[in-house]
């Protein structure tokens, strides 16, 4: 686990907070920092051959930490400086950050986060992660969030003499470190899995050749397979931490991968009342996404506590097939290649369900299903267990935060 050295200073009062050390100070972000609101050129001017400044438009660009040139624009509008800190501001990415590593231009999507000669940039960064849940309530959009400027310059932030930034960005340097490798370690056992998956859902483990299936395999659309309902309900002010289980058309790209093994949002029984119930074996869908990649995407139910689904998402109560192995297939480059052309919308990427019952999958032998239900199962349990000691360095390191971010003192670990 990594170790932490505790920043010292001498305390003061302080008429609102009480005791804070000394040089520190109270101020709303916009006192803070200069920030740039993204503005969208025309489209006639986007290009991918290089010409002009980069632009970013969204989280399609964005990555880890830097974000990576897709396409450019001949006429520049808003445009950032190196170290900027580039905040996604619309739709189901808001809040998302990455910074930048020189000149770009901004669209819409993206507002640039400047700093002063008295900030840091790595401390301005980590600043800005303890600020987002503020501002996120502050946020409007029922469909998806925005965070306009009045949000982000009006939140309170403590800030601290400039050596003590650096210091505090070290130590919290010190946890991204250890969630960037077991990060690393995730994705390379994703990449496993998912090769595992294309390999037994196409039959090659099972001597198919070429586009040919095994003896005994068929192709079946998903309508020959079950039928479809919809999700309905559940707006953003409904959610909370306790109640009926709830399933988001957003946490089914975002947080469930194949299956549905445990449950981020809660509604009142009068919310789950008016919603669309879920059942054992339920393969259920992302109707709706901000990109093509992520409609579509498909997790089972394989649970049997009360449960249900709102808007956007899409159900199949399959019949006669392994729901795990559906599943499993849904999410493999097969199901993926098909996907992608359903894709309906520009800002929102809609999905139907008269699209998804044309869908085709390889169907094994009902052992041969379980067969693969099994073998994949056993690779993603190993995953969740990576995904939960993730977790908890995520949550280590935002106590941690609050402690530095507070003007409080770290303990060693």
């Amino acid at each position: 686990m990594p170790r932490t050295t505790t920043p010292k200073a001498p305390a003061t009062n302080h008429p609102v907070l009480g005791r804070l050390p000394v040089g520190w100070k109270r101020v709303r972000l916009g006192a803070a920092v200069e920030l740039i609101m993204g503005q969208s050129p025309p489209g006639n001017t986007y290009n991918t051959d290089g010409e002009g400044l980069p632009l970013i438009n969204g989280p399609t660009e964005f990555t880890d930490r830097h974000p990576v040139k897709i396409q450019w624009t001949t006429t520049p509008t808003k445009t950032t400086r190196s170290s900027d800190i580039l905040l996604c501001v619309r739709g189901s990415s808001t809040g998302r950050m990455n910074i930048a590593d020189g000149e770009y231009c901004i669209g819409r999507g993206v507002c640039a986060i400047r700093g002063t000669e008295d900030t840091d940039t790595e401390f301005l960064s980590y600043l800005m992660q303890s600020v987002l849940a503020p501002m996120l309530r502050l946020s409007t959009g029922s469909t998806f969030a925005n965070i306009d400027s009045k949000s982000i310059k009006s939140v309170y932030v403590l800030l601290p003499p400039l050596p003590e930034q650096r210091r505090i960005a070290r130590i919290l340097g010190t946890w991204d470190k250890a969630i960037g490798l077991l990060g690393q370690q995730i994705s390379a056992k994703e990449e496993r899995l998912r090769g595992l998956i294309d390999q037994l859902v196409s039959g090659k483990r099972h001597g198919a050749k070429g586009d040919k299936l095994p003896k005994g395999w068929r192709w079946k659309t998903l309508g020959e397979l079950g039928s479809f309902t919809k999700g309905k309900g559940i707006l953003k002010a409904d959610i909370s931490t306790e109640g009926v289980p709830a399933i988001t058309y957003g946490e089914l790209y975002t947080v469930h991968h194949v299956r549905i093994k445990r449950f981020y949002s809660f509604v009142n029984d009068g919310v789950a009342d008016a919603s669309q119930p879920i059942q054992y074996n339920d393969v259920l869908f992302a109707g709706s996404g901000e990109t093509a990649e992520e409609i579509g995407k498909a997790a089972v139910y394989l649970g049997r506590e009360r449960a249900c689904a709102g808007g956007d998402v899409i159900i199949l109560r399959p019949k006669d097939v392994n729901a795990l192995y559906l599943a499993t297939a849904l999410n493999s480059s097969i199901a993926d290649r098909q996907r992608l052309k359903f894709g309906q919308g520009h800002s929102v990427v809609h999905i139907y369900p008269s699209q998804l019952a044309e869908l085709k999958v390889p169907l094994p032998p009902a052992e041969i299903q379980d067969f693969i239900a099994s073998a994949t199962t056993a690779l993603d349990d190993e995953l969740d267990l990576l995904r939960t000691k993730l977790a908890q360095l995520h949550e280590q390191k935002r106590g941690l935060m609050q402690r530095l971010l507070g003007g409080g003192k770290s303990s060693r670990q």
